[in-house]
C-alpha cells in the first residue's frame, strides 16, 4: 500500500528507467530454453617433445622438454614413445606429476609400430606392443595415441626412404591390398583395449599404406569405430597437400589431433612452404576445435625455432 504520492512516482521513475535500459523488460530477455551464443575459445596449442630432439645427439628428457614447453608459453605436451628414457610405472608417474606442477596438460602420445609384414608373427608382437603402450598413455592419463599403420620395409634406409618420396616397392608375391587388410585386422584387435582405458587412437598420414589420406580413410572407415580417429600431420603430404588435408577433415570420421610442423633454418629431410591461413580455413570450415601439437623440424636450434613457430601458429591457427 502506496504511503504518499512522491513515494508512487519513485517507483514509477524506477520502472521507466528498467525498461529504458533493457533491465526487467520480458520482450528484451531470452525465453526460457533459448540457447545463448558461446563465446569463442581459443584453440589450443601444445607441442611435440620431438620439437627439442629430432632423433639428434642425446635424447632430451620427457621433464626437460615440459620445462621448456611452460617456459615458451605453449598449452600442452605431446610427449614421444621413443624419446623416453624410462618407461616404467614410477617414471610414468613423475612425468605426469612434473606436467601438472607448471599447469600443463599431456595432450597426446605418439607411438611408433606397423602391421605391414606378411609374417603374422611380426603382427602379432606389433599388436602386443600397441597394447602396452595404450596402457602407458592410460597410466599417464593422455587421452589420444597416434599410430601408424606401417610400411614394407624394401627400402632400408630412411635417409633414402625420404630422398623416394616416401614411396618404396611391394615385395614380390605380395599387395598392397593384402597389407590393408593385415592393419586392418591388427586395428580391430586394438580398439577394445583402447575403449577400456579411454584412450582414442588417431591413425597418422606417416608413410607406407598411411601415406596419402585415400589410404588412411580405407583403413578407417572399413572399421568405424569412436576409438579409432585419425592424426593429422600437415607435413606429411609431398602432393595435394591441402587437397589431402580437406579430405582427412572434412570425413565423418573426424581428425582427433593436428600435428603441425614447421621448417625455420630448412627442413632436415625437405621444407615445406606451408600456407597455415589456408590450413587455418580448412580447419574452421570443419569445425575442428582440437588441439594443434608443434613438431618442429627445422635446422635451427630449437631454442629460437620453436618459439617462431608459437608465433605463427597462434597468429593463424589459435
Amino acid at each position: 500500500m502506496m504511503r504518499n504520492r512522491r513515494e508512487f512516482l519513485g517507483l514509477v521513475g524506477a520502472a521507466t528507467t528498467i525498461g529504458m535500459t533493457g533491465v526487467g523488460n520480458a520482450q528484451d530477455q531470452p525465453s526460457p530454453g533459448t540457447p545463448t551464443p558461446a563465446a569463442k575459445r581459443r584453440r589450443p596449442i601444445g607441442v611435440s617433445t620431438y620439437s627439442f630432439w629430432q632423433f639428434r645427439g642425446n635424447r632430451l628428457g620427457i621433464e626437460d622438454c615440459i620445462e621448456k614447453a611452460a617456459a615458451m608459453g605453449f598449452d600442452g605436451v605431446e610427449v614421444l614413445h621413443v624419446q623416453m628414457k624410462d618407461d616404467s610405472n614410477p617414471a610414468l608417474q613423475s612425468i605426469k606429476r612434473k606436467a601438472h606442477s607448471v599447469g600443463l596438460p599431456l595432450m597426446g602420445f605418439s607411438t611408433h609400430q606397423g602391421f605391414v609384414f606378411p609374417d603374422e608373427a611380426e603382427r602379432k608382437a606389433n599388436i602386443e606392443k600397441t597394447l602396452r603402450q595404450i596402457d602407458l598413455a592410460y597410466r599417464m592419463g593422455i587421452p589420444t595415441m597416434r599410430i601408424n599403420t606401417g610400411r614394407w620395409n624394401t627400402i632400408k634406409s630412411f635417409d633414402e626412404f625420404m630422398a623416394h618420396k616416401g614411396i618404396e616397392p611391394t615385395p614380390a608375391g605380395h599387395t598392397d591390398d593384402e597389407a590393408f587388410g593385415w592393419v586392418i585386422g591388427a586395428l580391430e584387435k586394438l580398439l577394445p583395449r583402447a575403449e577400456e582405458c579411454g584412450v582414442v587412437l588417431g591413425l597418422e598420414n606417416h608413410w607406407g599404406l598411411g601415406r596419402t589420406a585415400g589410404g588412411v580413410l580405407r583403413i578407417v572407415e572399413a572399421i568405424k569405430s569412436p576409438w579409432l580417429k585419425m592424426t593429422l600431420d600437415t607435413g606429411n603430404f609431398l602432393e595435394n597437400s591441402y587437397e589431402q588435408m580437406e579430405q582427412m577433415a572434412a570425413s565423418p570420421i573426424g581428425v582427433e589431433l593436428v600435428q603441425a610442423k614447421t621448417y625455420f633454418g630448412g627442413g632436415r629431410w625437405y621444407s615445406l612452404d606451408l600456407d597455415y591461413a589456408r590450413i587455418a580455413k580448412i580447419l574452421n570450415d570443419h569445425d575442428y576445435r582440437g588441439w594443434i601439437s608443434l613438431e618442429f623440424e627445422g635446422n635451427d636450434d630449437a631454442e629460437t625455432g620453436v618459439p617462431k613457430s608459437l608465433e605463427m601458429l597462434r597468429k593463424h591457427l589459435g
